[in-house]
């Protein structure tokens, strides 16, 4: 008998993709190709990321917490606190150069396709890595054999760029969403191809190194990671894609919500008596205050958000029909996730945007209603849209409320591994650290920790998912087990059904706050004042989470705080790589820093 071939794996990942946009996750919105991959397994309604998207990249790449692999906050928000601070008054100063908040995966871990490339299999990756700018954190230094990267959080989707006028300058908050700036096998691509659009670029990208491995009759099992850039505002998308929404959304937001709970309940996805979180947007007007034009506007921007969706399926199925055509699919792990809640940021609000940002855009961007998705327009669809998506959760990516946290998720399992039942609704709870040692449990391969290539690496937090899925286990986490998130000073703990949050104000009271989930979803009923007790038994493993993966509090609230040192106090200079600047992409060298690093010293009282 020849032997057993190991299975292939395919990570796709979208970026700020809400829980109900996909039409098997009860959206509207046109996504045949994963609906089907869909129907061949599984979708889980209960699958957590982290509040933001580089936290949730880190944990994808190496199964422990961000914290513990370099990406504690986003390195942007780290630089500049500003840049996720609503109300302007928050400070990521403490954060800087401390230990998990590098910015990059750092030497305390191993990574997924470091370990898959030293068992055999080929590694792949196209489309947004996130975890770090310079050479030496590129994917081909992490593991991939073949890679082309978008390095940054974001940028344009079409690689526009305007050519400023003397003395205008790039407005701090827009430095680094804009340029789309790649690497390929480690190199910085010059050029990109003509015609660059994000979503197929990385389709073709990711196409032509699967041909390339059957031309030249490559044996190995690979490894293919696929995370998208969209869609992640700036909102852009091929007209062709827009065309299929025009009128869709012209009920606006608040009627796209009741729609998708309906839909979400018919699926089974949802109790049929969930409460839903009311919609908090208050720094927006109401649906009913807008004018025509801004309204129609509105509608527009949902609409070329479908359709960035909407191509996002199209290149997972011009990828997945090929395995299918080359006899690979049915030896194939696919899987589909978002990295967090839907985007519900209302940034015109924010004072780092007031001013000359919107100035900015006024002069080198049209944002004409009959533009609104080209490369020359630069939008974002705000809370209400999102909570369109993120319903019955409460708010949005960048908060540890579920409406931050929860995403859709699905996996199609290879012919090889027995599953439970296709096209089935699994509300088993699990987490982005699972994928890891699912994988390797798949693969056959063991994690190497305690140590890798002569340093010690930390062991993976997750748990693998194989016995679950195949029908061998019922569960895939202990019926009490206990998670805890971090992201820009929000916080929270679940255990089994319970959860507690802090959110930061305008958001949240700045206190914890307690929820049962298995009876209360949409995190609307708090129970701190009821069950004291249960409150500070909760504080105290949230204590505990602190302590085990090196998060810095942001507030008092969340535990031993330390103020900002002098040397922690500057203001974007903490980026390795500040390739938005003149010239620094012609020789990038010139514009590479070594930021500080300090250690964390907690003296004994």
């Amino acid at each position: 008998m020849p032997p057993e071939k190991h299975p292939n794996f395919l990570v796709i990942v979208a970026d700020d993709l809400g829980f109900s946009d996909l039409s098997c996750f009860g959206g509207e919105i046109r996504t045949p190709n994963l609906d089907k991959l869909a129907a061949q397994g599984v979708r889980f309604t209960d699958f957590h990321a982290a509040a933001a998207c580089s936290p949730s990249r880190a944990m994808i790449m190496t199964g422990t917490d961000h914290h513990i692999a370099g990406l504690g906050n986003l390195i942007e928000w780290t630089n500049i606190s500003g840049q996720n601070d609503p109300s302007g008054g928050m400070s990521t100063a403490p954060q800087r150069g401390m230990p998990g908040y590098e910015g990059y995966l750092n030497e305390r871990v191993v990574t997924l396709p470091e370990i898959l490339r030293d068992a055999g299999y080929l590694t792949l990756m196209a489309g947004k890595w996130h975890l770090g700018l310079t050479p030496e954190r590129s994917p081909k230094a992490r593991g991939f054999e073949r890679s082309f990267a978008h390095l940054p959080a974001c940028s344009n989707h079409y690689a526009y760029e305007p050519q400023l006028e003397s003395p205008d300058r790039i407005p701090d908050f827009m430095t680094m969403s804009f340029i789309a700036l790649h690497s390929e096998d480690g190199e910085y691509v010059k050029k990109l191809p003509e015609g660059w659009y994000s979503s197929d670029g990385y389709g073709d990208k990711m196409l032509k190194y699967l041909q390339e491995r059957k031309e030249s009759k490559d044996e190995r099992p690979f490894f293919g990671y696929f995370p998208f850039t969209a869609p992640h505002w700036p909102l852009q998308a091929p007209p062709e894609y827009v065309a299929h929404y025009k009128g869709v959304y012209d009920d606006g937001p608040d009627a796209l919500r009741l729609k998708r709970l309906r839909k979400l309940k018919d699926l089974g996805m949802i109790p049929q008596d969930v409460e839903p979180h009311p919609v908090v947007a208050d720094e927006v007007k109401e649906w009913e205050d807008l004018t025509s034009e801004e309204k129609a506007k509105s509608c527009r921007a949902m609409e070329v958000f479908a359709a960035m969706v909407e191509c996002i399926d199209a290149n997972v199925g011009k990828v997945v029909n090929y395995l299918d055509e080359t006899g690979e699919l049915d030896n194939t792990l696919v899987c589909f996730m978002s990295d967090n809640g839907a985007e519900g940021a209302a940034y015109e609000a924010y004072p780092i945007v007031q001013g000359n940002m919107i100035q900015h855009l006024q002069r080198y961007y049209n944002n004409s209603l009959e533009n609104l998705g080209n490369g020359n327009s630069f939008i974002w669809y705000g809370p209400r849209w999102a909570q369109a998506a993120t319903a019955p959760s409460r708010l949005y990516k960048a908060y540890t409320t579920e409406g931050g946290v929860k995403v859709p998720f699905l996996a199609k399992l290879p012919k090889t591994v027995p599953s439970i039942q296709n096209n089935s609704i699994t509300h088993e709870f699990a987490t982005v650290m699972d994928l890891a040692p699912t994988i390797l449990d798949m693969a056959g391969v063991k994690h190497p920790a305690p140590t890798y290539q002569g340093r010690e690496v930390v062991p993976m937090r997750g748990s693998s998912m194989l016995s679950f899925l195949s029908g061998s286990a019922t569960k895939i986490h202990e019926e009490d087990f206990v998670e805890g998130w971090e992201t820009c000073g929000r916080a929270a703990v679940r255990k089994g059904d319970w959860k507690i949050v802090y959110i930061p104000k305008p958001k949240g009271p700045e206190r914890w706050q307690l929820y049962n989930l298995a009876r209360d979803p949409g995190e609307i009923h708090d129970l701190a004042e009821k069950e004291p007790e249960r409150l500070q038994k909760m504080v105290k493993l949230w204590d505990q989470y602190v302590l085990e993966t090196g998060v810095i509090p942001l507030s008092p609230a969340l535990g031993e705080w330390i103020k900002a040192t002098e040397e922690q106090m500057p203001e974007d200079v903490w980026m390795e790589y500040e390739y938005w600047k003149d010239g620094a992409r012609e020789v990038p060298e010139k514009f590479m820093r070594h930021p500080p690093r300090f250690q964390r010293v907690v003296l004994p009282m």
